[in-house]
């Protein structure tokens, strides 16, 4: 028993740390002045996780049993946390609407069970407003759900039938809008699943039959309907491989959010996405001219969430890198990872586990085309080995490829042997062309690549398309074959 106990505290305390750490210096002073400079046992915690700097849990507890004798250190962790996620949601209700709207349905029940009844429906009537301003139908239908269950506590006072109808039928109508929305993300998110999961054509049939059902017959204009249709739309496009449409579709969606910015949500992750999808559209077709605009509105990004922040640096960082890497312009690669030092790679930990791996496996590149093969190598191994939950499936399988040809560079021959084991192993008859070229070259690395080394035309599978947009394993293999000869 002990023992669960025990690990259960070091997990709260680990989940404290990664709290305190993420916070933004508005965040920190506000709690800072909220806790001041008393001796409590949370504020001295608190103290020592943030300004020490302190991320080990077993160090924290050490140093909080030395200082604190036998206070309990579970009850002082639980009592942080909840005072911290307090004062996180107090200041999220200055600064996003969704929040504000909660907090105002809140005081609006308070006024009712106090029976100040007419400030409270003033309230509601205020929530109303706003929540069909930013479009928030799910919080306008728990208003007027509230305002209803009122009305019959309190016998309908002065409202006729024809009032009570009016009001009914807008409830149904927000229903209905809901129901529309949420039926066209489900399809967005099935769709999504069906692309990171690599289905076939076939396979979204249904999802485009539903889709077109769906927005000619939403019966109403709605910021969120056109954008998931734009995002379904898009990442539809993109998947078959008609880039240059969905570079079109994206160029709409992004005038969608630039014309109702104050309805995006904070932090405006759908917002984040659609650039991300425009750059990665344009990296696709090579048009780096076109991506500096775009790495502008990245950087433009404004969130109080210091997380998000850290999410928004790391993709203008890749972005900016991509280019490079895609010219093989490594030297040049290697000074902008060099200026994102601290900025970036210090507080990598805090992003997306997906998008450190990619981060991770991007930073092991410019090493490897900067010929620091054990850099690379030791990076390739950490983002693969630790990353295969987390990744999506082409960037881990280009970062077990890299770690292979690292291996190759570094003529270590015996782990070479058992890296290819091991991907013919994991892999069966799902290797693609380009990973059977790169095995087949390193194979018979003291012979010639044989004629079969994949391009990028027509014949060329989409798993292969995918692969050689991360990493140009062709033109690798063809340099070694020149060197060769």
């Amino acid at each position: 028993m002990y023992f669960c106990i025990n690990i259960n505290v070091m997990s709260k305390l680990t989940s404290l740390v990664l709290l305190i750490h993420s916070l933004s210096k508005s965040e920190r002073k506000k709690i800072s002045t909220i806790l001041g400079d008393g001796k409590s046992d949370y504020i001295y915690l608190f103290k020592i996780i943030d300004r020490e700097l302190l991320s080990d849990a077993t160090e924290i507890k050490n140093r909080f049993a030395q200082h604190k004798g036998g206070a309990a250190l579970n009850v002082t962790v639980s009592y942080l946390f909840d005072t911290l996620l307090d004062i996180l949601a107090d200041l999220r209700s200055e600064q996003d609407s969704y929040f504000s709207l909660f907090n105002m349905l809140l005081q609006a029940k308070v006024l009712y069970e106090k029976s100040i009844y007419k400030e409270c429906f003033a309230y509601l009537d205020k929530v109303k407003t706003k929540a069909a301003h930013y479009g928030n139908f799910a919080i306008l239908l728990i208003a007027q759900k509230i305002e209803m269950e009122y009305l019959l506590t309190l016998d309908f006072p002065k409202i006729t039938e024809t009032e009570l109808l009016d009001k009914q039928f807008k409830i149904r109508n927000t229903l209905n809008k809901i129901r529309k929305i949420n039926e066209h993300t489900f399809l967005y998110e099935l769709l999504r699943h069906r692309v990171i999961y690599k289905k076939q054509k076939h396979d979204f049939n249904d999802l485009i039959v539903s889709e077109i059902s769906i927005v000619s017959n939403s019966g109403f204009n709605n910021f969120e309907i056109e954008k998931n249709h734009k995002l379904f739309q898009s990442n539809y496009l993109m998947y078959i491989g008609d880039y240059k449409s969905a570079l079109n579709s994206l160029y709409e969606l992004n005038n969608v959010f630039e014309k109702n910015m104050h309805l995006l949500s904070n932090p405006p992750a759908y917002y984040l996405s659609t650039i991300e999808g425009v750059l990665e559209s344009l990296r696709t077709m090579r048009n780096y001219e076109a991506m500096n605009y775009f790495i502008e509105k990245l950087s433009a990004i404004k969130s109080s969430s210091n997380h998000f922040k850290i999410q928004i640096l790391c993709a203008v960082f890749l972005y900016k890198i991509f280019p490079l890497i895609d010219t093989e312009r490594f030297a040049e690669a290697k000074e902008l990872l060099s200026q994102y030092g601290d900025s970036l790679f210090d507080k990598s930990s805090s992003l997306a586990p997906a998008r450190y791996f990619k981060l991770m496996l991007y930073e092991a590149i410019i090493y490897f085309g900067n010929k620091e093969y054990e850099k690379a190598k030791k990076k390739f191994f950490k983002v693969f080995y630790n990353g295969k939950t987390s990744m999506s499936i082409p960037h881990y399988k280009a970062a077990r490829l890299l770690y292979l040809m690292s291996l190759y560079e570094l003529n270590e021959l015996d782990d070479i042997g058992t890296e290819i084991n091991s991907i013919r192993r994991d892999y069966g008859k799902n290797i693609c062309p380009v990973e059977h070229a790169v095995i087949k070259f390193i194979r018979g690395r003291h012979g010639k690549v044989s004629g079969n080394v994949p391009h990028t035309d027509g014949n060329t599978t989409r798993a292969d398309l995918q692969l050689l947009r991360i990493f140009d394993f062709t033109l690798w293999m063809a340099g070694h074959q020149s060197n060769r000869q």
